[in-house]
């Protein structure tokens, strides 16, 4: 009788063997079919924003610099939901700086107010002002910017001597030449770019128009074509697909390690606890446009996506399939249970933080010291961010996927080094 159970239990695991493998497969192909949407969608919608910035610089009034900032915004919406594609995927983390990276060294790109300082011993090109100047000295070289291309933005300015507040390119850098600064502190209100920031002749202000214009739409057309790339990285043929699909291990690996950094060290950390610490508007991650808290919002949506399976489209098609979720339910029905709960959760603190935003009640304001109800909008959320992260951890666990690390950040694991 033992033999035959032990037979029977043999004969099973050589039939859920392949079963699992199986299923492993399509959970993999599931992730990266959402990861060509969501990318296919944001390059979408950066050729609006395209088109939007055109518009502006050929006709420049306060309507067409609306629209560019509702474009931008718009944009936003499926890009935060790839960032939980960083962190595990290689081809993404070598690439994703050129898009998004934040905080900057805004004084690099344009004109500043005077109470935000110049060059400091951590960044000598912290008032460069590239759309004031047509030469300048650059690591000791002298640098012809008579003409501001693409070339000129990727190649010589984003991240010039390594220091990373030098932004040249991306989200941020577009962000600030359509906003401009946001000099309200902890009040309410954006950035006050002017329209007339990009008018020709007598009607341009803060000077230099044509160059700012030349400088935005250099930086638009770069985000194009950087998302162009990452778009193809994820079709059929792509690089990037290939690597999370043909390596189950590693694609596992890349999804978990992707949603626990994000979940963890960014969000929760750096994005959200850090600024709570500081009461420092500056550590808005969208602190020009005060859309922060979409970006928060979106970048909770991403991470719940990729574990439950599936990407909603910008024209409202869905993407889905055998999921993470499945896979964790086979091997523990109750880790699936509890983490699923923990990322509906914290979708809800990140949704009633965009609601009171979105009512007037703005990232700013919950950030400013001795506002303890906008310090528990947001530190709700930071918590329950952290919550889920332990049940990523659990979910890790469970699926047996060895040499995973999740991103940390000092605001959670050493909050006096913050301060030091």
């Amino acid at each position: 009788m033992t033999r035959t159970l032990t037979a029977g239990l043999a004969l099973a695991t050589a039939f859920a063997a392949p079963a699992i493998a199986q299923e492993k497969s399509a959970v993999l192909q599931t992730y990266a079919d959402i990861g060509e949407a969501a990318y296919g969608d944001s390059l979408t919608l950066a050729q609006e924003l395209q088109s939007a910035v055109e518009a502006l610089i050929a006709e420049p009034s306060a309507e067409t610099l609306q629209a560019a900032r509702t474009a931008w915004i718009e944009a936003r919406v499926p890009y935060q939901q790839t960032e939980v594609f960083r962190f595990g995927n290689p081809i993404v983390d070598d690439w994703e700086g050129k898009v998004n990276a934040w905080p900057l060294d805004e004084g690099l790109i344009d004109y500043v107010d005077a109470s935000y300082g110049g060059p400091t011993d951590e960044n000598q090109y912290a008032g460069l002002n590239v759309v004031a100047n047509e030469t300048f000295t650059l690591s000791g070289e002298e640098i012809d910017a008579s003409e501001i291309t693409p070339e000129l933005l990727e190649e010589t300015l984003h991240e010039a001597d390594e220091v990373e507040a030098n932004v040249a390119t991306g989200y941020h850098a577009i962000e600030f030449l359509l906003w401009g600064q946001d000099l309200n502190g902890t009040d309410p209100g954006a950035g006050e770019r002017p329209w007339t920031d990009y008018a020709q002749g007598e009607d341009c202000t803060n000077g230099n128009c044509d160059r700012r214009a030349d400088y935005l739409q250099a930086a638009t057309d770069l985000l194009v074509s950087d998302l162009e790339w990452m778009a193809a990285q994820w079709a059929p043929e792509g690089e990037a697909r290939a690597a999370v699909t043909e390596d189950e291990a590693a694609g596992l690996r890349a999804i978990l390690t992707g949603m626990g950094s994000l979940s963890y060290g960014e969000q929760a950390g750096e994005r959200m606890k850090l600024g709570v610490m500081l009461n420092d508007p500056e550590e808005e991650h969208d602190c020009f446009s005060d859309n922060t808290h979409n970006s928060h919002f979106y970048d909770g949506l991403g991470i719940r996506n990729v574990y439950v399976g599936e990407y909603v489209g910008i024209d409202g098609t869905v993407t889905s399939g055998p999921s993470v979720s499945d896979l964790v339910a086979a091997a523990d029905p109750e880790v699936d249970a509890a983490l699923t709960a923990d990322l509906n959760a914290t979708m809800a603190e990140l949704g009633q933080l965009k609601a009171a935003a979105e009512a007037g009640y703005a990232y700013d304001q919950m950030l400013a010291r001795g506002n303890d109800g906008g310090e528990a909008l947001i530190m709700d959320a930071v918590d329950a961010l952290v919550s889920q992260t332990r049940s990523i951890e659990r979910a890790v666990a469970a699926l047996d996927v060895d040499q995973i690390g999740f991103e940390g950040s000092d605001s959670l694991d050493d909050p006096d080094a913050v301060f030091q």
